[in-house]
């Protein structure tokens, strides 16, 4: 994989846009929920900015793959548990992480890397990127990276999840010419809320109800109930026909025809 991400990283070198000058009304991320497994959707508008500024929301949903990706603001005890499951099923994910998770848990970073998962960019101060100058977003991206490299030596950082998922077409053009590609999701549930845990068999359903081919999997780390039923899912799944999938191979996927156009 880690050819993949160095041969994407010079990919994104060579965008580039003027930010300043592109409209920042401030969109919440939202998606249509599958039915049947039918892949889910979200706003054509929504789908034509991620097309323009190289963003994802979904794999290819002509194939059983998934992308599993967490969201990691804080620690609460639970991502030793998922990396477990992770490493006992060879299932790659990527951990989008803040300021805050890279000076709280160097030790589960260097974890995440050694063991070949993607980290990725949540800001330094998680804010709402939308309502901040362009040069605080630089900023907020710059430091997170810096500090990445700083624990693991690793250069490299290419995907960035914005902040509650607030975003614009600015934030969009500010962050891929920071050499970002934007990674929201096409499914989710709301599992963030510590103290309303509903139960592993909870989390189990959620997934399952919305799966579908190409699916990205927003899940956040500091829930319990993820972390129970995570190997229980990811079993299930694998007997159903998916594979797991690295953002990487996602990416490179689509990128490759222009690699190789004349």
């Amino acid at each position: 994989m880690k050819t993949i991400a160095a041969i994407l990283a010079l990919v994104f070198v060579f965008i580039s846009s003027e930010a300043s000058a592109i409209d920042n009304q401030s969109h919440d991320w939202y998606f249509k929920k599958s039915k049947d497994h039918a892949p889910a959707t979200t706003e054509p508008e929504f789908e034509q900015m991620l097309k323009k500024y190289g963003g994802y929301f979904i794999g290819d949903t002509d194939k059983k793959e998934l992308y599993v990706t967490f969201d990691n603001g804080y620690e609460n005890g639970y991502t030793i548990q998922v990396l477990d499951v992770l490493k006992r099923e060879k299932v790659p994910a990527a951990f989008f992480v803040t300021g805050y998770y890279l000076e709280d848990q160097p030790d589960l970073i260097k974890r995440m890397v050694k063991e070949g998962h993607i980290v990725g960019n949540h800001s330094w101060n998680h804010p709402d990127m939308t309502k901040i100058p362009d040069e605080r977003v630089k900023k907020e991206l710059k430091r997170v990276k810096e500090e990445y490299t700083r624990i693991t030596g690793d250069k490299t950082m290419l995907y960035l999840r914005p902040p509650r998922g607030v975003f614009s077409e600015r934030s969009l053009a500010i962050s891929r010419d920071e050499g970002y590609i934007n990674v929201f999701w096409s499914l989710a549930y709301k599992d963030w809320e510590t103290n309303r845990q509903k139960g592993s068999q909870y989390a189990y359903d959620s997934i399952m109800k919305q799966v579908h081919p190409g699916a990205i999997l927003l899940l956040h780390s500091v829930s319990k109930d993820n972390a129970e039923a995570l190997e229980s899912v990811i079993k299930d799944l694998k007997k159903e026909g998916y594979t797991f999938k690295s953002l990487d191979e996602l990416v490179f996927k689509r990128t490759l025809p222009s690699l190789l156009a004349p």
